[in-house]
């Protein structure tokens, strides 16, 4: 690359910043794809367990006897109302945690993969405020891939798990609000931990000094 098609760093369009995040998203596919499992693992579990409660409270609130049947025989308390189930509660927060330490994890091993990318760049005239921007940019493009497919997979699993446990009473009492709700929660924490789990290293991979990166054996 010649110094000429650096553009001056103080004026770096968005537009190009996200190429290069993109640019390197794809000479790392395998890396990133292992990123964005976990991801979707992580929100399709979250998104799974908040369509179930809504589905499940609709259904009890439906007071139907033979729906009642049925939903005691899947080890719903149907007396219990909305009582929060924490252990529902702590099952989440474990996978959101694993979710945003598996991005750090990512992010951070990139980072040490591309310290000699770094310093070329840093020594070229990018600046600390550049090489911030392609990381939170690389990791949110990654996380809400992953959330968005996390959300799809598991508003289905949910509703494959509802229907064989209560049959066609799903389709009559759906809770297509709660469902919604859900989805969008989802999205947005997933997307929120994306860009959190950038901030680490991308302030570390700006704060690479160009000398000592250009020395890092390969």
């Amino acid at each position: 690359m010649q110094k000429q098609d650096i553009p001056e760093q103080g004026s770096v369009p968005w537009h190009t910043v996200v190429a290069v995040s993109w640019s390197s998203i794809r000479r790392r596919l395998f890396r990133s794809l292992l990123t964005m499992s976990g991801v979707v693992l992580a929100i399709s579990f979250l998104t799974y367990m908040q369509v179930m409660n809504s589905v499940t409270r609709a259904l009890v609130r439906a007071n139907d006897t033979l729906l009642n049947v049925l939903l005691q025989e899947a080890g719903v308390d149907i007396y219990a109302g909305d009582a929060t189930d924490r252990m529902m509660v702590l099952l989440i927060t474990l996978s959101l945690l694993a979710c945003l330490v598996g991005i750090i994890n990512s992010m951070l091993m990139s980072v040490a993969e591309r310290v000699k990318e770094i310093g070329t760049l840093k020594c070229l005239g990018a600046l600390d405020s550049f090489i911030i921007k392609t990381y939170l940019i690389e990791s949110t493009l990654q996380g809400v891939t992953g959330t968005v497919m996390g959300l799809g997979v598991g508003l289905l699993v949910a509703v494959g798990a509802a229907m064989a446990n209560y049959r066609v009473y799903v389709l009559y009492h759906f809770p297509f609000m709660g469902a919604a709700k859900a989805l969008l929660v989802s999205l947005l924490i997933g997307s929120f931990l994306s860009v959190v789990a950038a901030i680490l290293p991308a302030y570390i991979a700006a704060r690479k000094q160009p000398v000592d990166a250009m020395r890092v054996e390969e």
